[in-house]
């Protein structure tokens, strides 16, 4: 590994970089390493790529699911004969979390200087929030007509979509953070991304796979990990 000087400090290599990143942050990677601070900033660096590779792919399911969400929303608000936009809620079905996170929605696209349209909107609301609307307070109102937007799915049952975008959820919030995701079930991951992918249309998957890089990353993991 290429030594990294700090005059300044006077510190050297490995000592630098760890400061850097920051000694705490840093033990859970010297651990898993045996104490070996070169094969630690190996596996951050790998945990770095693997993260990458990872949200290539969730974006093309967050997007997906956003595009399917909305859509359904949309169908459900016109065949009610109700005016506007679902996104304003004349009927109160959405809980005060949702109308919260629309209003804030609306106010940072305004502060942007655009124009409030559904789509603007739309990008500015948190993958947190879809997840949500497949909430069991929603199974008797919302996920009858949700339930339409995942035509290959095995059942029409609430759960089967609810239960992988709520991990999908958490997971995406440590990559948010640049958390440690060396040690989490990362195949188990990626195997929700395609299902929920091909519960909305069969060869999507296979067309997110293409480009998808987190298998051959997955093998390149400089340590054995706790899951496959």
């Amino acid at each position: 590994m290429r030594s990294v000087d700090n005059q300044d400090s006077g510190e050297t290599g490995n000592d630098t970089l760890f400061s850097l990143f920051g000694v705490p942050r840093m033990r859970g990677y010297l651990d898993a390493c045996g104490g070996d601070p070169d094969i630690a900033l190996e596996l951050y660096r790998w945990n770095t790529r693997i993260s990458g590779a990872f949200w290539e792919t969730l974006s093309h399911l967050e997007i997906v699911l956003r595009n399917v969400l909305a859509r359904r929303l949309a169908v459900r608000h016109a065949t009610a004969g109700r005016a506007g936009s679902w996104l304003d809620d004349p009927n109160r079905e959405l809980d005060h979390r949702a109308r919260r996170e629309i209003t804030e929605a609306r106010q940072r696209v305004n502060r942007k200087g655009k124009t409030a349209s559904d789509g603007q909107i739309l990008s500015e609301l948190s993958f947190g929030f879809w997840r949500f609307l497949l909430a069991r307070r929603y199974a008797t109102t919302l996920w009858p007509d949700l339930a339409r937007g995942f035509p290959v799915a095995p059942t029409r049952a609430r759960t089967v979509v609810e239960q992988p975008v709520t991990r999908l959820h958490e997971f995406r919030n440590r990559l948010a953070h640049h958390e440690r995701i060396w040690n989490q079930p990362l195949k188990e991951r990626h195997d929700d991304i395609m299902t929920l992918l091909g519960f909305v249309r069969s060869d999507l998957p296979d067309w997110v796979a293409e480009e998808c890089r987190v298998s051959a990353v997955l093998v390149a993991c400089p340590i054995e990990r706790p899951y496959p």
